[in-house]
């Protein structure tokens, strides 16, 4: 794995900007991406582009590994750390598409309402799996339930039935980049509003939507 991977990236201008990554620092964006998604009550900014290129990684390293000696030990090393990333890589997307299917109304109508300079945080496959999801549950409730109630009672709303992400769940980070003047807003009525700073390498429990914001920025890193 010394060759570099493909570019990546854009700027704030949503111009193309290239960035190489090798690839070890490919698969720690993914690692990144797996444990925030893992660890955040809500489905975050899709990160289509390591995806593919990860699984292009994948390719070039099966196609090295059949150039390889039979019985070389680090073919044997380099088959492990192929089932690691492809195990991280399917977490990873297994966890996007449990989110999904959990959250789908809301998801749906934040896409539907996020101005166009703001990022999706769905890819297309995952945006036409989410409108196949909403069509089939709308069919099932229908066919199952619906249908024979009195006409009054015949209609769902969805974004009020299905329960929305917990954004006030705790969640354990580590600082990857310092940060001054955090505001926390108060738990209780007799409390008030007070600020923090997050040192970095420190680790804190705190409320998510609190670092929502630095998360997405990359300065701060689910546990």
């Amino acid at each position: 794995m010394a060759e570099e991977a493909d570019p990546l990236g854009q700027n704030s201008d949503g111009d193309s900007e290239e960035v190489v990554l090798t690839p070890a620092e490919l698969i720690d964006r993914l690692e990144q991406a797996w444990m925030n998604e893992k660890f955040a009550p809500e489905l975050l900014e899709n990160k289509s582009e390591i995806v593919e290129c990860v699984v292009e990684q994948l390719e070039h390293m099966e196609e090295n590994l059949r150039r390889a000696k039979k019985g070389d030990l680090k073919v044997s090393i380099h088959q492990m750390e192929m089932e690691r990333i492809r195990f991280v890589l399917s977490s990873y997307l297994r966890c996007r598409l449990m989110k999904i299917e959990k959250f789908f109304p809301h998801i749906l109508e934040k896409e539907k309402t996020r101005r166009e300079e703001e990022p999706s945080i769905l890819s297309p496959e995952e945006f036409v799996f989410a409108k196949e999801f909403l069509a089939n549950t709308e069919t099932y409730l229908k066919d199952a339930a619906l249908k024979h109630m009195p006409p009054n009672l015949q209609k769902v709303d969805l974004l009020r039935t299905v329960p929305k992400p917990d954004l006030d769940a705790y969640v354990f980070l580590r600082v990857k980049e310092r940060q001054e003047n955090i505001l926390v807003e108060p738990e209780t009525d007799e409390q008030r509003d007070y600020v923090i700073d997050l040192e970095e390498g420190s680790q804190h429990l705190i409320r998510y939507r609190t670092i929502a914001p630095l998360v997405a920025s990359g300065a701060v890193q689910l546990i």
